[in-house]
């Protein structure tokens, strides 16, 4: 008997080892211009963590975000449905500010086209007002690119791209970037819609591979198309509640892709343990069986029904989880911090090890 290749993010055409490579020779280039203003204007961070923050003067910063929505935009054309994929591009950027401790309060957007088609533009801003809704964000303005021979889809005359660059406010004393974590503070994690906006590379490779975008799973309840757009979850409406709780937050971490190894992002050199887990909602388990994917390539790609996580102490953990609660939103104790200076991150259910961007059995 043949046995079943297992499928990966390279092999889905994602190389993330080369992606780090130009991105390195991009910094080389654009880190010069941190240098370029030395007051007003001046990035109190360096790049690389989920949001920068820019001094405002009088002790005020404005977080900044950008990210798009990726390939998320080839289910939409797939399924032929595009209301959804603004809440996508509001959630990728606000979950980010949040990381900063920043609230955020407004976001431009930028979507190239193929053809100028306005039903789609109506269906992609049905999306992004109901985002902008859920966030408490404005929109004032974006941009509309007609790029034909640059945008390339499944979907002929209906390609697009969508990205949206965010903004949020907050106290220059009070930017969170984990640079206070202590040994035994626990980490709370906040449950995903599901798939969220990484991997659907991966994912149209292992279900299109053997399947079609309209094969229905009973145990989704739905098709695969349907569960692969479900929109990314904001978190906008319970972190805040928690920041504005004045609860010892240390560091708060959006799970995206790259997994749990998002929590090593933090400043300080400590270590994580996860020994708790809940239930793996069955679209990661469908594309683990389908694709023979390893448990190191899942974990590293996917949140894996985690789409947030906050570091507190001990005692403050159950204010937290209440406060998800009320959101609608289920929390979790999910493991506790350790003195590591390696800043490993250790998944006992998984008997994972994650360290400098992968992910080892142990």
């Amino acid at each position: 008997m043949k046995t079943q290749e297992s499928v990966t993010y390279t092999k889905a055409g994602v190389d993330t080892a080369k992606v780090d490579i130009g991105l390195n020779r991009l910094l080389d280039h654009v880190g010069r211009s941190l240098t370029f203003r030395t007051d007003i204007g001046s990035v109190k961070l360096g790049i690389g963590y989920f949001a920068n923050v820019i001094d405002l003067g009088q002790g005020s910063g404005l977080a900044v975000a950008t990210d798009g929505v990726g390939t998320k935009i080839l289910i939409a054309q797939m399924m032929d449905k595009y209301d959804t994929v603004g809440i996508d591009c509001i959630a990728m950027n606000v979950n980010d500010i949040l990381c900063v401790g920043a609230e955020p309060i407004s976001l431009v957007d930028y979507i190239a086209l193929c053809e100028p088609d306005p039903e789609l533009l109506e269906e992609i801003g049905k999306g992004l007002v109901k985002g902008a809704e859920i966030a408490n964000i404005t929109i004032p303005g974006g941009e509309i690119a007609i790029v034909k021979d640059m945008v390339k889809g499944v979907r002929k005359n209906r390609e697009f791209d969508l990205v949206g660059t965010a903004v949020g406010t907050v106290s220059l004393d009070k930017v969170i970037v984990g640079a206070n974590i202590r040994e035994n503070d626990v980490i709370i994690g906040l449950s995903s819609s599901g798939i969220h906006s990484n991997g659907l590379s991966l994912a149209r490779h292992i279900f299109l591979k053997t399947g079609t975008i309209d094969e229905h799973f009973d145990v989704l309840e739905k098709t695969i198309g349907a569960e692969l757009l479900v929109p990314t979850h904001i978190y906008v409406p319970e972190i805040m509640e928690m920041i504005n709780s004045n609860l010892d937050i240390k560091a708060l971490m959006h799970i995206t892709g790259d997994g749990f190894l998002n929590l090593t992002r933090v400043k300080s050199d400590v270590g994580f343990v996860i020994d708790y887990l809940p239930e793996t909602p069955p679209i990661f388990t469908l594309l683990q069986k389908r694709g023979n994917v390893t448990d190191e390539e899942m974990f590293r790609v996917y949140n894996m029904g985690i789409g947030f996580c906050v570091i507190l102490p001990e005692q403050e953990a159950e204010v937290a989880i209440e406060i998800a609660g009320r959101h609608k939103v289920d929390a979790f104790r999910l493991g506790y911090v350790v003195k590591d200076p390696d800043k490993k991150v250790i998944i006992k259910p998984a008997k994972l090890c994650g360290q400098n961007g992968q992910f080892y059995n142990y």
